[in-house]
């Protein structure tokens, strides 16, 4: 066995480096952008860093708010929302959507993104976009720790009940990843990572 020279602590007590790595090391994740709509007809478009996919059949996405933002309370409120892939070419508008305004605001209007209409659910999905799913709540969790207390995160799970997808990113009938360009979350605030195709590689699983 290979002896390593290990940075070890305990979250409870402080990590002692200069940031945080907990976000640095599961990297890179997907963005959930996410647009939602509350009772009044308000829209709302955020970007959430803690986001991925739970399940095929069906298929179920889930985010992550750290405390009670606009986007919880609107789906909790309405039931629906739409994610939205963010691609390189959408990166300033993306991180435009993270300003923290009143809830009456419409981030479209201040990223000057065009809201298209979704055939299932009644938010709208990013007209720019070349990904988005329509997507109906199936849960809303309060994460809690490892000794039963709650936490002040809600974890939003919902089924992807309609998929929009530009057909200039499939080829042979295959979806490919890396032509959208999307962009992760790399680590510390601000920084994300571009997905290319000279950065994918293949590796057959065991049978």
């Amino acid at each position: 066995m290979i002896e390593k020279d290990l940075h070890y602590y305990e979250p409870k007590t402080g990590h002692g480096l200069k940031h945080d790595p907990f976000n640095a090391i599961i990297a890179p994740r997907p963005i959930g952008w996410i647009s939602s709509r509350d009772a009044k007809g308000n829209v709302n478009l955020a970007p959430y860093s803690f986001f991925n996919g739970f399940c095929y059949v069906p298929p179920i996405i889930g985010f992550s708010s750290t405390s009670r933002k606009d986007s919880l309370n609107n789906i909790r409120d309405t039931g629906e929302f739409v994610w939205n892939l963010a691609t390189m070419d959408l990166a300033k508008q993306m991180n435009a959507t993270a300003a923290h305004v009143a809830q009456d605001v419409n981030e479209f209007t201040i990223a000057g993104l065009t809201p298209a209409p979704c055939k299932i659910v009644s938010v709208p999905r990013v007209a720019e976009s070349p990904v988005s799913f329509e997507c109906k709540l199936t849960q809303i969790v309060q994460l809690q720790r490892a000794d039963g207390k709650l936490t002040d995160a809600w974890l939003t799970l919902g089924e992807v009940v309609a998929v929009h997808i530009d057909k200039a990113m499939i080829r042979d009938g295959v979806y490919q990843t890396a032509l959208a360009h999307p962009i992760v979350r790399a680590g510390r605030r601000g920084d994300y990572f571009e997905i290319r195709e000279d950065a994918m590689f293949e590796m057959p699983r065991p049978d």
